[in-house]
């Protein structure tokens, strides 16, 4: 089986997104700050992880960087490129220095913000987020995609094979659930016809980050029932955000306002913690994502 890893898809969508947008939509991303982008969440998740064992290893026998193939890059650096792709999707800057910053700190949020073994913040959503505050240059387009239908049919059929495989399917669908209902209500308050309705809910960065995002399966809460009411939290504040602050990245902000309230819900409700299956007998995968 080439595709071993359920990560793997992922990947493998993710990718085709990318190159889809700089053929499709005429996006003014750079090839160079991709390579930027993609090197610097891997040398970064290298240094950590190989931080972390080393720290993990009995009478440290040699200095942390000598190892050059660490098992825990090894069972990780799918998650990093995946949090790269992210990225590369959402984020767009002017300069180098942005994107190692944002590439830097994404990756970094999954060792410095963890309770019980497990990192709380999405690392793209995080990285996105620590830009906007840190610098002037960064900034989301949330209608790069575009409304066509044929990118709806898309993001909904590769997010699908994604969800079903991880089994978190319930989190995107509350979540669109309910924010169509919100939007809906909205769009009958004012008086406005469907074609608003319709043209606001077929954004391509809304399905993006509900069908990949929004269900990162290491960083969102372990049960079902934790998770559907994280859902619609996330819609509520995304439309009170978007409609009263008028924040354009509202979802984002959205998510990371409430991430770290994932730690009360596991503590309320618990549930085994989500682990990616992967033909590699190494180390304890749950050191690292």
């Amino acid at each position: 089986m080439i595709l071993k890893d359920d990560r793997d898809y992922q990947i493998l969508f993710l990718s085709s997104f990318l190159f889809l947008g700089i053929l499709t939509r005429d996006w003014t991303l750079k090839p160079d700050l991709i390579i930027v982008i993609i090197l610097t969440c891997l040398l970064t998740q290298w240094v950590l992880t190989s931080f972390v064992s080393w720290q993990n290893t009995p009478n440290h026998p040699q200095p942390w960087f000598n190892s050059l193939i660490n098992p825990l890059f090894i069972a990780s650096w799918r998650s990093a490129l995946i949090t790269a792709l992210g990225l590369c999707l959402l984020l767009r800057a002017n300069h180098y220095t942005t994107m190692i910053i944002a590439a830097s700190l994404a990756i970094a949020s999954k060792f410095l913000f963890r309770v019980n073994n497990k990192h709380f913040f999405n690392p793209a959503n995080f990285g996105i987020i620590a830009t906007l505050i840190l610098t002037q240059d960064a900034w989301v387009s949330p209608g790069q995609w575009g409304d066509d239908w044929w990118y709806l049919v898309l993001f909904l059929g590769t997010g699908g094979i994604i969800l079903k495989r991880v089994g978190r399917w319930e989190t995107s669908a509350v979540f669109l659930g309910t924010y169509t209902l919100l939007e809906t209500v909205r769009n009958v308050w004012l008086g406005w016809s469907g074609d608003v309705l319709i043209h606001h809910l077929m954004s391509g960065s809304l399905l993006l980050f509900a069908l990949f995002m929004l269900t990162d399966p290491r960083s969102i809460p372990n049960h079902h029932l934790s998770r559907l009411g994280w859902a619609v939290a996330i819609a509520i504040l995304t439309f009170i955000l978007q409609h009263f602050w008028y924040l354009s990245t509202a979802i984002f902000w959205a998510l990371f306002l409430l991430s770290p309230f994932t730690i009360l819900l596991d503590y309320c409700w618990t549930a085994p913690k989500f682990s990616w299956s992967i033909n590699l007998q190494i180390i304890n995968f749950e050191k690292t994502s």
